[in-house]
């Protein structure tokens, strides 16, 4: 791995632990003052923590739904995995108003879950010949998805408050409201020991049976793992796009489409951009925050019109 990812992303989560509306006296931390103390570990400590599993999470997700679809242009929010996972939650809801954290993601990640393989049942029903029809199609997937949760919503006088609590922001994220997010460790540890099958599934179905890999076992345990981490995430911090579109795609671009050695890159890249993003929103109206759905739009469509543009040229 490039020492100067490790050094970019030490950084950007040093600028992460500092930056706040109330500023951290690092020399209190040495005269270990209870309130900073507090601080850190209630609130900027976590903070950390569930953007960089959050960043970590998505980014996988994106390699193995690039890696089961064949198309670099896919991830959770351009293949309704994201407005799914939203309407698991307002069913949840509105069908169960006193349930827990883990039964809404239970709801989520079943959505979630079955949208994928509707939309992968889609792309494979339909022969493509522009692979940037594909999220194209998984958009218009996903906007459906997201009318349906926006008039369920409505009917159950949720809509105002959806826009609130399902907008990705990590201002919310303190000590004991966050710690559901550690599920996507094992989840990142499963896509690692699964790479190698994963790059193979890659190569289309007969050439994974050729080489002795069941491609639907695979598909299913992939969407599975992107399902889990979407599920949490969407629960613990909001819905968030792109992360897992642009990040792999780079990294594809530039060390290629073997897992098994680029998926520690993919995770780090993941992080840093979401710590990118999180500092940016954090600064431009400091010291009031701007969601991080807002940011990493802006900077993931930025980047995801700019692959666009490139793949139209060549």
């Amino acid at each position: 791995m490039p020492i100067v990812f490790l050094l970019g992303f030490v950084l950007l989560s040093m600028l992460s632990l500092i930056l706040g509306a109330q500023q951290l006296q690092w020399s209190e931390l040495v005269n270990f003052s209870s309130e900073t103390w507090l601080i850190l570990t209630a609130s900027r400590l976590p903070r950390l923590f569930a953007i960089i599993l959050t960043g970590v999470g998505l980014a996988i997700c994106g390699v193995i739904l690039q890696q089961i679809v064949r198309n670099r242009f896919v991830e959770a929010g351009t293949t309704g995995g994201l407005d799914a996972a939203r309407l698991g939650v307002l069913v949840a809801l509105s069908l169960l108003p006193d349930v827990s954290m883990m039964g809404r993601m239970l709801f989520a990640l079943t959505f979630c879950f079955i949208a994928s393989l509707i939309f992968i049942a889609i792309v494979q029903r339909i022969q493509f010949r522009n692979s940037l029809l594909i999220p194209v199609i998984g958009l218009m997937y996903g906007s459906i998805l997201a009318a349906l949760a926006e008039f369920y919503a409505y009917q159950n006088n949720m809509l105002q408050s959806m826009q609130g609590w399902l907008l990705g922001d990590f201002s919310r994220v303190v000590q004991g409201h966050y710690e559901l997010m550690y599920i996507i460790v094992p989840m990142v540890i499963l896509s690692y020991i699964f790479a190698q099958r994963f790059t193979v599934i890659g190569m289309g179905n007969d050439t994974a049976s050729s080489l002795g890999v069941n491609y639907n076992m695979m598909a299913v345990i992939g969407l599975l793992i992107v399902a889990t981490t979407v599920a949490i995430s969407v629960i613990s911090v909001g819905a968030i796009p792109f992360v897992g579109l642009v990040v792999p795609h780079l990294v594809a671009m530039k060390y290629g489409d073997n897992l098994k050695k680029t998926l520690p890159i993919v995770a780090l890249g993941g992080a840093s951009l979401l710590l990118l993003c999180d500092i940016v929103g954090r600064l431009i109206l400091y010291p009031f925050e701007v969601p991080i759905a807002l940011t990493a739009g802006g900077v993931g469509g930025l980047l995801f019109f700019i692959l666009i543009f490139r793949r139209i040229r060549t």
